[in-house]
């Protein structure tokens, strides 16, 4: 776990570095002997390769390591925009590539030299810190200082030649471009946010950007005006090339919360309609301060806390917010298998505050900042470097009476769920039925204070057993009376009685479908 922690912090140490010093990168405007088409005979040694030579426009070759092993592969690259895509990408734990502009150049490859590249410790080193590991920290401020006589070395070459080259700063001009030496992240033209996340989706760069094109992105966006505060920062509207972006900027003092949350979002196979959609992330330097910035879609209704506040909604509208809800958390709580698959996460601080609301009325989970993860494969269970806990109003008995079993995945799970009927409440009282409504109310308003302490909600929930109040109305609406149902469900004091996830989504769907049979006849 140790050594899997060095390897994060190795990732995210990406985000920090200048783009020139990237291995893996290489300049847009490099020539290849191949043509101005840029048509260059490539080895090819793939499964999908059907000759043992192919054409591209670069050459590459590749290593995956899963629990099958590790694949090694080289061949050719069809296209600029893949081409763009695949050899900026950051080499991850499980994946690396290495590009070249020449005929047959990587007919010489082999699996170690890229294997060199995967950012982990070498093979047949200790998990703790090896000579290499130690050296490195020895030669490390040193090493810093060359590279800062490099890049200024360079920066002197490029000014004489004529050919500087400038990161954009305004969002309204041309998309992702070349850093300021020459090398690119992705260089996107005028691709909208939508379609780079499209394409880095197919490359096995997690749920995100590749990192060098974070960095770029985040270094353009525009803050317009603060949305939101909460006790991790804020939340800023920005602006990415026109596009509307929401910008998280955690303290100083929450880094932990921007490290783990930064952590999940990379996940692969995490994107899902209904989890907040993630675009990049960076840390920034701004008025003097370092910032940590987490930049994500934007959505104007904001929170389902706030949206229930302003409006109620009709029976239709509640379910559909319920259902993607209920979905999003289903999602994450899955595991999927496979070389390229997702381990199963828990929220942790489920809550109506973390959840968004589309400009379609369905919602969105958010705030993965302290998400615990779980992999069947060598059953590990990672609950991250974060010391704090969720919301006290929405912790299920077993955490207030310290009972739950910390070294059980399925128990977070079964937190997350109980956090869930308590937002199913939340929408139940904003639903109208016969032209009834209730005013908005947090759970357990009328049983503890507005800010209630740890032993306020202990006694609430494991002493007196308090569930949230409800009203006679809404057992005279079949809608609400299923929804009462479901969300009691969700709230046994036996954590292990309560529904899954996928169990609570599949009967949200089956509601929402008596509802249209009901319409229909």
């Amino acid at each position: 776990m140790a050594a899997a922690r060095r390897l994060h912090h190795v990732r995210l140490l990406l985000l920090l570095l200048p783009p020139i010093f990237s291995p893996w990168a290489r300049p847009a405007s490099a020539e290849t002997p191949g043509g101005a088409e840029g048509r260059l005979l490539c080895l090819c040694d793939s499964p999908k390769c059907q000759e043992e030579q192919c054409r591209g426009t670069r050459c590459f070759s590749s290593v995956r390591v899963g629990s099958g092993g590790v694949v090694f592969e080289r061949g050719c690259l069809e296209g600029p925009k893949k081409t763009r895509l695949h050899c900026s990408t950051a080499p991850s734990s499980h994946q690396a590539i290495r590009c070249c502009s020449r005929h047959l150049c990587n007919r010489n490859t082999t699996r170690s030299s890229v294997m060199a590249l995967l950012p982990s410790a070498p093979r047949g080193e200790p998990a703790g810190y090896g000579p290499g590991t130690l050296a490195l920290l020895a030669l490390g401020p040193l090493a810093a200082l060359t590279l800062l006589a490099t890049a200024a070395a360079l920066a002197c070459v490029r000014l004489r030649r004529g050919r500087p080259r400038r990161l954009q700063e305004s969002d309204t001009e041309r998309g992702v471009a070349a850093a300021a030496d020459g090398t690119v992240g992705c260089n996107s033209g005028d691709d909208t946010l939508a379609e780079l996340l499209d394409h880095s989706c197919t490359s096995g760069s997690g749920s995100g950007l590749p990192f060098l094109v974070q960095r770029t992105v985040a270094r353009q966006i525009s803050l317009m005006e603060c949305v939101g505060k909460g006790r991790y920062g804020e939340v800023w509207r920005g602006q990415w090339q026109g596009e509307n972006v929401a910008v998280k900027i955690f303290s100083s003092r929450d880094e932990k919360s921007w490290f783990r949350e930064t952590e999940i979002y990379n996940t692969v196979l995490l994107r899902h309609e209904n989890i907040l959609g993630f675009t990049a992330s960076d840390m920034t330097s701004r008025n003097s301060s370092t910032q940590l910035w987490l930049i994500t879609h934007y959505h104007d209704n904001g929170s389902l806390y706030d949206y229930l506040q302003r409006a109620a909604v009709d029976t239709r509208q509640g379910l559909a917010m319920a259902a993607s809800a209920a979905g999003g958390l289903a999602h994450l709580h899955a595991e999927i298998l496979g070389t390229e698959g997702k381990p199963a996460i828990a929220h942790r601080d489920l809550k109506s505050k973390n959840i968004l609301v589309t400009r379609e009325l369905t919602c969105c989970i958010a705030d993965l900042g302290l998400a615990v993860t779980h992999s069947q494969a060598d059953d590990r269970l990672d609950v991250g470097d974060n010391p704090k806990v969720g919301t006290k109003r929405y912790m299920a008995p077993e955490v207030l009476d310290e009972s739950i079993q910390t070294d059980c995945f399925d128990a977070f799970k079964r937190v997350d769920v109980w956090a869930f009927g308590m937002v199913l409440w939340e929408i139940a009282r904003r639903t109208y039925s016969n032209g009834i409504v209730e005013e908005y109310k947090p759970p357990f308003y009328d049983a503890v204070p507005n800010d209630p302490s740890f032993d306020d909600m202990r006694k609430a929930l494991c002493v007196d057993q308090r569930r949230p109040f409800v009203p006679n109305r809404w057992f005279s609406d079949p809608t609400l009376s299923a929804l009462v149902k479901l969300m009691k469900e969700c709230w046994y004091q036996n954590p292990s009685a309560r529904l899954t996830a996928l169990r609570v989504k599949k009967t949200l769907d089956k509601i929402h479908g008596s509802l249209d049979k009901a319409k229909d006849s």
